[in-house]
């Protein structure tokens, strides 16, 4: 089980604990905030970003593999969910993230094709994919 502490800091500024690690988010300028720190959202890209390409990185050390780096870029965005031809939703808008993979070494173009598989399977991918129940207490 995971757990962070999010507090209030300056404005829209938070500080966030998690294991003895301190990150801050924020909004920027334009949006009320002072810049300290990523967005949430952008902070939950990196946390994608990051597990991907950990996954990644096992998966290729485990297979002995020849690869030397990885890069994860991603985008977040809201879409009509009509423009989506693959969706399940018909809502007014969805959420779309997309990954753009980057692989550094001597890989063969099936590895590198199985490696962007792999990618699929990182745990916070698969997490989000899922229906998620969010409880709520207050204390």
């Amino acid at each position: 089980m995971a757990e962070v502490v999010v507090r209030s800091s300056i404005g829209l500024a938070h500080t966030i604990e998690a294991r003895g690690h301190r990150l801050l988010a924020d909004e920027p300028q334009a949006a009320g905030g002072t810049d300290t720190g990523p967005t949430p959202y952008e902070l939950l890209l990196g946390a994608l970003g990051a597990c991907t390409a950990m996954t990644i990185r096992l998966y290729a050390q485990r297979k002995g593999w020849p690869l030397e780096a990885v890069e994860v870029t991603l985008r977040h965005e809201r879409i009509h969910a009509q423009d989506c031809a693959d969706c399940e939703t018909r809502d007014a808008f969805m959420d779309r993230i997309t990954k753009h993979l980057r692989f550094d070494g001597a890989l063969s173009g099936e590895q590198r094709q199985r490696l962007a598989e792999i990618a699929e399977r990182c745990p916070v991918q698969r997490t989000l994919q899922r229906q998620v129940s969010i409880e709520q207490e207050l204390l």
